[in-house]
């Protein structure tokens, strides 16, 4: 039986933060880069699109590297990261940000996605967060709820509601392909979704080119191009080999810094206002990253093992 804290050596567990602290670089730059595609394209157009085109990416990867298709036990995961990360994320928060938050703003409310990772972790994955861990994550959570909240003038918006419905999407997705990574390399499962989703995401995409005739700017083809390339597919290469060697929920709270990291790619790169109540967002989260780290979270033994005659159970 594997346990997260004793089976995962010091390297391993470098790596493993390595490659999450990876992804959630590459993620970092999302929102600014799907406010620079809504300058010529129209949100669904966004938000399914790069799901198709990242559905060709992966499809040649797949035949090139001759993967054997997934197991039919794999297959409702993989549906399900479909569901979080290439339908739910990608539509609810573009379609926030066109009606009209901010990708600082969005980047400070999708900071709440390690705390709903951690939750379908420990409901999907069997991943036993320790108090202190829960304790950390919930600080960070408050943290980031609170300069949300000073930040929108205590507005309660219906792009902040679609915000909410991205991360909780995200969350979902996130931990099933955390879950998945335990035993399937990570770039394949990306992959396998994107490629299960395609009959509905290229027909979906065809229909929206003909509706909604896309403006090919230079910001709208930079935007798209990063979203579809690095958003939907190649950093999750990274995010879910991370997972898969540290575990969902330790993983999720990289994510934590990624918040902080949007609001200074919006400044840089959208001309986006920081206040000084960023940095002290910063400060915050960064300790709380390293609080979460330090926490224990244990792996629940399948319930199968615990009705084996002889396989002692274990106390909390």
């Amino acid at each position: 039986m594997r346990n997260n804290d004793s089976a995962t050596t010091p390297r391993s567990i470098a790596l493993g933060g390595g490659l999450a602290g990876l992804g959630v670089l590459v993620f970092s730059f999302s929102l600014p880069a799907t406010v620079l595609a809504l300058d010529g394209l129209d949100p669904y157009l966004i938000g399914i699109g790069r799901a198709a085109v990242a559905a060709l990416l992966a499809a040649a990867a797949l035949a090139a590297a001759v993967a054997r298709p997934p197991s039919r036990r794999d297959v409702p995961g993989l549906l399900a990261v479909g569901l979080g990360v290439i339908f739910g994320f990608p539509v609810l928060s573009t379609l926030a940000l066109d009606a009209g938050a901010s990708a600082a703003h969005g980047g400070v409310v999708i900071g709440l996605l390690p705390a709903a990772t951690a939750v379908f972790a420990a409901l999907r994955v069997s991943e036993r967060p320790s108090p202190s861990f829960w304790l950390g994550s919930a600080t960070g959570a408050l943290a980031i709820t609170a300069f949300t909240v000073a930040e929108g003038g205590g507005t309660v918006t219906a792009a902040d509601l679609l915000l909410v419905g991205a991360l909780i999407a995200g969350g979902y997705g996130y931990a099933e392909g955390g879950r998945l990574a335990r035993h399937m390399p990570g770039w394949q499962i990306i992959s396998w979704a994107l490629v299960l989703m395609a009959p509905i995401t290229v027909p979906v995409t065809i229909a929206l080119l003909a509706a909604t005739p896309p403006v090919w700017t230079a910001e709208a083809a930079i935007g798209f191009g990063y979203v579809t390339a690095f958003s939907m597919y190649l950093g999750f290469f990274a995010w879910y080999a991370g997972m898969g060697r540290l575990g969902v929920a330790k993983a999720g709270q990289f994510q934590l810094a990624q918040p902080i990291l949007t609001l200074v790619w919006s400044a840089l790169l959208l001309g986006e206002h920081l206040t000084p109540a960023t940095w002290v967002a910063a400060i915050a989260v960064v300790a709380c990253v390293a609080w979460t780290q330090r926490a224990r979270v244990r792996t629940a033994p399948p319930a199968a093992a615990l009705r084996r005659p002889g396989v002692h159970q274990p106390t909390a």
